[in-house]
């Protein structure tokens, strides 16, 4: 399998800052009017203030899906795919030519400042990239074989079915960041201890590669 380790300036203060849930959709880093720095799925203000991004687990991906054929709608809508990356990352240029060429729809989240390199830790675990979600599913590191087999799992068409009018969307961070205006409520922090760190399922005979969706 292959990956690339990104190399990290952990920041005290965000990391012992709140955590989010795994479900969570929208992250959003808030500065507040003090300095103070936050970490919530809740926009502090109106959402014309800046550009929402998802984190990809349990979240929609954006897919242009009127382009799309029925069936690949369904399955894409139920098992999202979101590709997380960085720069300078070959097994993450590879991964997102493997899912181009298959033509799955997906969403891409860079991984580029010390906010969102933070934020990847706390939700995988380490810092590698490239980092896959397929619904609930992920998959850290590059392996067209092991890939080939959670899309097969998922339903998604081993080969394309996009029209050639289909525009993936384009990249976008990990971490958004906002600054509250003076005299906005703080948001309410989405949780307050660590998340649990990701457990595989149980292996089952008649599952041997242990997916589930």
């Amino acid at each position: 399998m292959k990956h690339h380790t990104i190399a990290v300036l952990l920041s005290s203060a965000a990391l012992l800052g709140s955590t989010m849930g795994v479900e969570a959709q929208t992250i959003y880093r808030i500065v507040g009017a003090d300095g103070k720095v936050t970490f919530s799925d809740k926009a502090p203000v109106t959402a014309d203030q800046g550009k929402v991004a998802s984190t990809g687990i349990g979240a929609k991906t954006d897919t242009t899906g009127a382009a799309m054929p029925f069936e690949l709608r369904q399955v894409a809508a139920k098992y999202p795919v979101v590709l997380y990356t960085s720069t300078q990352c070959v097994p993450c240029d590879t991964g997102r030519s493997f899912l181009t060429v298959r033509g799955i729809p997906f969403s891409e989240r860079t991984v580029s400042t010390n906010e969102d390199r933070d934020y990847l830790r706390r939700l995988t675990g380490d810092n590698s990239v490239p980092y896959l979600t397929i619904g609930s599913q992920r998959i850290r590191g590059f392996s067209d074989q092991e890939w080939n087999q959670y899309l097969d799992a998922a339903g998604y068409p081993q080969k394309s079915l996009l029209p050639a009018t289909y525009k993936r969307p384009d990249p976008t961070p990990l971490v958004v960041v906002q600054k509250a205006p003076a005299g906005a409520a703080k948001p309410a922090d989405a949780a307050s201890t660590p998340e649990p760190a990701y457990q595989p399922p149980a292996a089952n005979p008649s599952n041997p590669a242990g997916i589930t969706f």
